[in-house]
């Protein structure tokens, strides 16, 4: 278990350097430079994890990928205790670990820095806590419950939907009284007081978070996905011979007596699925939750697999799965060169699942949003340091959306550059930094509505890479001459999208 944790830690401090920084990467890592207690699109905590890394381990691509990466090998861990705490002895414990180190779901999200990193800690955390409470019966163990679950929101909202998941599923059996227990009331107060801040902040700015959703729902940014499509994809994502662990994990939970004490557990999966099927679900949002199921089916397959006619299963069955991860791994992490991974991808026609309906390149965008930031910022500068000093001082960079922001604010300053300003998620709130609109240069717009809003409009420079994005291949114009004070034209560059 710890041997199998120790490869997952080394596969992403191998694979986390290859490729460049993600979008979501640049954008948090902006927000760790303007500390608050909420942003449009997440809690706080991802920003404060984005500005630690920098101050502790620097702003590497290993440095700001070595927690999740950390992260990805806890839950290898704690997946085998989970396990062990359901009674699985070696080989269950081991066989529990391994199918989340094989999972290409796990593989992809603990790549990067983002909040889904660090949430399935989060979820199966307070998991493993409420195991142990209905085992022991020790009802202080309650409080590592509220504080994981009041961090887990401070990392992303959607604990809710895990907590409420599964505090329905104890009250839909006779577990339900623990809730009856003092400690289960200061476990949630400890959650609210920990969420309080976040929540306060949402109240003071109006739940932008909810105006966000509602926005991609409205524009149909995500592919669309009825239940049985999301169904295939989670599937595909925890390793197509990774279903029988899972499944029969589930059934564990719902169906057999010997998981009949944890029936809760069962009836929070399924719950949690409901919520999250009736929302505008991405293949990601159910990950979290796989492996308290993994954990129990593997406690299932070491039972079945003692029978001596099948013990031969214990050797082949891992090893199947060992298979199969390393053929579908380059997908999930960059372990080839490009080149390399589009042939692969050629010969083998695996693929990521698509999570947005943009257009894509030769690259699936998770991969594809890693390249083009800095040569970017370089068609830019380009732009910037060719004006005369006492014009550049004035002169605002604007973005379209975070990700050509972001890569201003964090490859700018070696080649001179201010921050930039944009009206994209929590940068709308950041406002214009003082800057009139006098002079600016706009990234990724069409001329004939630039000037309709400034006197003059050149165009400096384009920007393409073989391997973003399509959307971000876009023109850079120099524009002077504002027709209104961009204080006043701020409200309108608003893009909560």
């Amino acid at each position: 278990m710890t041997a199998l944790a120790a490869v997952k830690l080394l596969v992403h401090l191998y694979t986390s350097r290859h490729y460049g920084y993600f979008v979501d990467e640049l954008y948090y890592l902006a927000c760790g430079d303007h500390l608050a207690w909420g942003y449009v699109d997440q809690p706080p905590l991802i920003a404060l994890v984005a500005k630690a890394s920098r101050v502790i381990l620097g702003d590497s691509l290993g440095a700001i990928r070595f927690l999740p990466a950390l992260a990805g090998a806890g839950l290898v861990l704690l997946t085998g205790f989970m396990a062990r705490a359901l009674g699985g002895k070696r080989f269950a414990q081991g066989f529990a670990a391994l199918t989340i180190l094989a999972a290409p779901a796990f593989l992809s999200v603990d790549n990067f820095l983002s909040m889904n990193a660090f949430e399935p800690l989060f979820w199966m955390g307070c998991t493993y806590v409420l195991i142990r409470i209905i085992q022991t019966g020790n009802e202080k163990l309650w409080l590592w419950f509220g504080l994981l679950a009041g961090i887990g929101l401070e990392n992303k909202h959607s604990m809710l939907i895990f907590g409420f998941a599964l505090v329905a599923g104890l009250l839909l059996t006779p577990q339900r009284k623990f809730m009856r227990s003092p400690w289960f009331w200061a476990a949630g107060l400890l959650a609210f007081l920990i969420f309080l801040p976040n929540l306060v902040w949402n109240i003071q700015h109006h739940f932008p978070f909810l105006e966000l959703q509602a926005n991609i729902r409205r524009n149909g940014r995500n592919v669309d996905l009825p239940p049985l499509s999301l169904l295939a994809q989670e599937i595909e994502a925890m390793l197509p011979l990774s279903l029988p662990v899972w499944a029969l994990g589930l059934w564990y939970f719902l169906f057999s007596s010997a998981g009949r004490p944890l029936r809760a557990l069962g009836y929070a999966f399924v719950i949690t699925s409901a919520i999250i099927m009736a929302l505008d679900p991405r293949v990601y949002y159910l990950f979290p939750v796989f492996a308290m199921l993994m954990a129990a089916g593997a406690v299932s397959w070491e039972t079945w697999l003692e029978k001596p006619r099948l013990k031969w299963l214990q050797f082949a069955y891992p090893a199947l799965i060992v298979l199969m991860a390393a053929v579908i791994a380059p997908i999930a992490v960059p372990l080839l060169p490009v080149p390399e991974f589009i042939r692969y991808t050629e010969a083998t026609h695996l693929q990521q699942p698509r999570i947005e309906n943009s257009r894509l390149g030769p690259l699936p965008q998770i991969f594809a949003d890693q390249f083009g930031w800095e040569e970017m910022t370089q068609v830019v500068a380009r732009a910037y340091n060719s004006l005369p000093p006492e014009v550049r001082a004035k002169t605002a960079i604007f973005g379209q959306n975070y990700g050509q922001a972001g890569a201003i604010d964090f490859f700018g300053p070696k080649y001179g550059l201010p921050k930039a300003i944009s009206g994209h998620q929590s940068y709308f709130l950041w406002g214009p930094r003082g800057y009139t609109g006098e002079s600016m240069i706009v990234m990724d717009d069409r001329q004939e509505r630039l000037e309709q809003l400034f006197a003059s409009v050149t165009k400096v420079g384009h920007v393409e890479h073989p391997y973003s994005m399509p959307y971000e291949h876009f023109d850079v114009f120099y524009c002077r001459g504002l027709r209104q004070p961009l204080s006043q034209l701020w409200p309108g560059v608003k893009n909560w999208d």
